[in-house]
């Protein structure tokens, strides 16, 4: 994902989904404009279905801790009913 154009940065998270059980879910850092369907593209050409986001998230920035890593359990937390 980070290969598109205007992408800076992303995290991919599994979110609780009623179906799949879990779902993979992209979050997105951008500058300027990205669509949600060029990273769709983007992702269909790399990755199999199952890896595919089912669901891609623009924020401005991603959670951090003091090390400087992404804190996905707090992107977790947050999203954990983004299906219900």
């Amino acid at each position: 994902m980070d290969e598109v154009p205007n992408v800076i940065e992303s995290a991919v998270i599994g979110v609780p989904h009623p179906d799949f059980g879990e779902a993979v879910v992209a979050v997105v850092i951008t500058k300027g404009e990205v669509t949600e369907e060029a990273i769709k593209i983007a992702t269909k050409q790399q990755l199999a279905g199952y890896k595919q986001p089912k669901k891609i998230i623009f924020l401005d920035e991603l959670p951090r801790n003091t090390m400087g890593k992404v804190q996905k359990i707090v992107l977790r937390e947050s999203h954990k009913n983004l299906f219900s």
